[in-house]
Formats: structure tokens, C-alpha cells, sequence
């Protein structure tokens, strides 16, 4: 009888035993915020980073809304110079383009005035006048191209600084070490290179999508000059 109860008592204690070492066992979840990401970037790496962000964002915004702004040509404003300068009426056409206020209007502006002499002279000065359009159009775009090219290297520069850290830890832990003691260094190292990564490759598809955009507008400002100096050369 009292044999039976100690062995009930030993069953008892290892059945104990065993679900506290399987509640030990189970693993937990562990979530980590955005912010303890950047955080654990290191800060000297992460605020570069974060700068080169905000400038890529601006400007994007802002090329993409001039260059569109631009695009919007009004389809009605060659046909109004053509009926103006056939009618013989100048002074109305250069109102017109003054009005208009676009890379196409200024282009057409210049060659109203330059009517009367050779249309080689008047072919220069509208590409002239185009070539500058098309350069503020440009604007800021070679930044936007440098941004994505800088920013993975900067973050690959934190990946190295991250894996040196890491690397040090476990020279001065020597046979001791621990892996909380390396987690730092290495997620300092994976977290630098993917928001170099992402940043890049936004600046990247945007400078991308602005160079599209504005090939686009030349395109039609190539039509416009055409159209134009074939108006020219019509017999009176």
C-alpha cells in the first residue's frame, strides 16, 4: 500500500516535471515595431538614409506635377497660330503664346519673332528656346539618379560597420560569447542594407518614370517646331 502511494507520488512529480519543461519549450512570439527597426540601424546610418528619403519623395512629387502640368497641351493652340500668322495677324499670335505660358508657347514665340529672316536663323532660335525648356524640365532629375545609386551603398556601408561591430564582440567575448551580444551588430547590418535597398529602388522607378515623361513632352515639342517652320515655308 505505501509503495503504491510513493509511486503514485514519483508519477505525480514527473508528470510535473515533464509540463514544465514543455511549457519551457514552447516558443513565444516576439514582435519588433518599425521604429525599433530604424532604431536598431544605428542612428548615423539611418538618418543619411531617412534624409535621402524625404528628398527622393519631394522631388518626385514636384517633378511629376510641373512635368504633367506641361503636358496638358492645348490641342486648339497650333491651329490658332496657323489661322493667326496666315491672316497675317503677328501681333495676335505672340499675345497668344504670351498668354499660353509653356515650353511649346515660348518656342513659338521666339520663331514669331524672328519672322522675316532666314528660316536657318529661326530653326536655331526655337531649338535654342526648346533646348532651355527641356533643361528646367530636367531639373533635379541627376539628383534623383545620384540618390539612387547612393543610398544602397550607404546602407551596404552600414552592413559592413554592423558585421565589424560583430566581429569585435566576439574577438573581446572570446570563448564566452553569447548570441544577444551579436544580435545588435547584425541587425544593424540586415536593416542598413534593405532601407538602402527600398530607398533605392523608389528613387530609381521615379527617376525612371520622370525621364519617360519628359521624353515625352520633347516628343511633342519636336512636333510643335515641325509643324511650325512647315507653316512657314507654305506659299503665301
Amino acid at each position: 500500500m505505501i509503495n503504491s502511494i510513493l509511486l503514485q507520488i514519483n508519477m505525480a512529480q514527473g508528470n510535473a516535471e515533464a509540463a514544465a519543461e514543455s511549457a519551457e519549450q514552447i516558443p513565444t512570439e516576439v514582435t519588433i515595431s518599425v521604429l525599433e527597426l530604424i532604431a536598431g540601424g544605428g542612428w548615423y546610418i539611418m538618418v543619411p538614409l531617412g534624409i535621402l528619403s524625404v528628398i527622393a519623395i519631394y522631388i518626385f512629387i514636384e517633378r511629376f506635377l510641373a512635368i504633367r502640368k506641361v503636358d496638358k497641351e492645348d490641342p486648339t493652340f497650333m491651329n490658332q497660330i496657323k489661322d493667326f500668322i496666315i491672316e497675317g495677324k503677328i501681333d495676335s499670335a505672340k499675345n497668344l503664346c504670351k498668354d499660353t505660358m509653356s515650353p511649346f508657347a515660348k518656342m513659338i514665340e521666339k520663331g514669331i519673332l524672328r519672322i522675316g529672316k532666314p528660316l536657318g536663323d529661326i530653326t536655331t532660335a526655337v531649338e535654342n528656346v526648346g533646348k532651355l525648356e527641356i533643361y528646367k524640365l530636367e531639373k533635379s532629375l541627376s539628383t534623383l539618379a545620384t540618390i539612387a545609386g547612393a543610398a544602397p551603398m550607404i546602407g551596404f556601408l552600414g552592413t559592413v560597420i554592423g558585421m565589424i561591430n560583430t566581429f569585435h564582440q566576439m574577438y573581446t567575448a572570446g570563448n564566452s560569447v553569447e548570441i544577444d551580444q551579436l544580435s545588435g551588430g547584425i541587425m544593424q547590418a540586415m536593416v542598413t542594407t534593405a532601407a538602402g535597398l527600398i530607398i533605392g529602388i523608389i528613387a530609381y522607378v521615379g527617376y525612371n518614370v520622370l525621364v519617360a515623361r519628359v521624353e515625352k513632352v520633347v516628343y511633342k515639342m519636336e512636333s510643335a517646331t515641325i509643324e511650325f517652320m512647315d507653316l512657314l515655308q507654305e506659299p503665301a
